[in-house]
């Protein structure tokens, strides 16, 4: 094209170079921020006030776009960065191990192997398999010579029986 002031062309340039500046932001960009990309540049364009006209309207209009590329890269790092200390100053503080809760989980363990040990032999052995030895119900149907249904209705058991063990433990 030859030289042009952006005042008088910008409708031809958007026709012209939009779908070389969208191909631009797509490999650089995502999807979403192409078309605000793309604006960005001609916004730009519009603004700019020159004293003289464009020489190579191309080769200005894509370092407009790397410029707006960048800028949009440094906006989102800022608003990373502002939301990472956002969320730090927000973040619950850990509770240290102390010796108190050291025990307190050595108990809930100890109440939850107690609560395994105590289940109905077939219950017990249902939940093992499952749980320790991560079989499928079918597997385990077929190790225990029952049906899938029956290690459900095991499993079940199990899980409200330990469950209700822990609740009388409290």
């Amino acid at each position: 094209m030859p030289a042009s002031r952006p005042d008088s062309d910008i409708e031809a340039w958007v026709s012209a170079y939009g779908p070389g500046l969208r191909r631009y932001f797509r490999r650089r960009a995502s999807e979403a921020d192409v078309d605000d990309l793309v604006q960005d540049v001609f916004l730009r364009l519009q603004a700019a006030k020159f004293s003289a006209p464009i020489d190579n309207v191309e080769g200005y209009l894509f370092a407009t776009a790397r410029n707006v590329l960048i800028d949009a890269y440094r906006q989102r790092a800022r608003s990373n960065a502002a939301a990472r200390e956002k969320w730090a100053a927000e973040a619950p503080t850990s509770d240290p191990l102390s010796p108190e809760r050291i025990a307190i989980g050595q108990d809930e363990y100890r109440r939850v192997v107690e609560a395994i040990v105590n289940l109905p032999p077939r219950a017990r052995e249902a939940f093992e398999l499952h749980r320790f030895e991560h079989l499928t119900y079918q597997a385990i149907a077929q190790r225990m010579g029952i049906t899938k249904e029956s290690v459900k209705e095991l499993m079940h058991r199990a899980l409200v029986r330990i469950a209700e063990d822990m609740e009388v433990g409290q």
